[in-house]
C-alpha cells in the first residue's frame, strides 16, 4: 500500500492561484498513473486530473485551461497547479494512485472573497 500525503491547501480569493502537492511513499512511484480528485460539501467525489507514468495529463472539463498536473519522479511527488480559481473549486482535494484504493487524507481548498 502506498502512503500519500497532500499539502498546499488554504483559502484563496477568486481569481487567485494555489499549488497542491502529493508525496508518495513508494520506491516505484514512476510506474504509477496518479490522479487528483475533489469532494465539495454535500457532493460526490469527482475526478479533476490525472497523469500517466510517462507524464501525459488529462483534465476534467471544469478545470481544463486553469489547472495543470505534473509529476516529479525523482521526488515521488505529483502536483496540481490551480489558477483562476472560482468559488465552485472549493473542496477537499485528494490524490490517488490510479487503479488502486490508495488515497491521501486530503487538503482543503476554499475560494472566497
Amino acid at each position: 500500500q502506498v502512503q500519500l500525503v497532500e499539502s498546499g491547501g488554504g483559502t484563496v480569493q477568486p481569481g487567485g492561484s494555489r499549488r497542491l502537492s502529493c508525496a508518495a511513499s513508494t520506491g516505484v512511484f514512476s510506474i504509477f498513473a496518479m490522479g487528483w480528485y475533489r469532494q465539495a460539501p454535500g457532493k460526490q467525489r469527482e475526478w479533476v486530473a490525472s497523469i500517466t507514468s510517462n507524464g501525459s495529463p488529462d483534465y476534467a472539463d471544469s478545470v481544463k485551461g486553469r489547472f495543470t498536473i505534473s509529476r516529479d519522479n525523482t521526488k515521488n511527488t505529483v502536483a496540481l497547479q490551480m489558477n483562476s480559481l472560482k468559488p465552485e473549486d472549493t473542496a477537499l482535494y485528494f490524490c490517488r494512485v490510479l487503479g488502486t484504493t490508495d488515497w491521501g487524507q486530503g487538503t482543503q481548498v476554499s475560494v472566497s472573497p
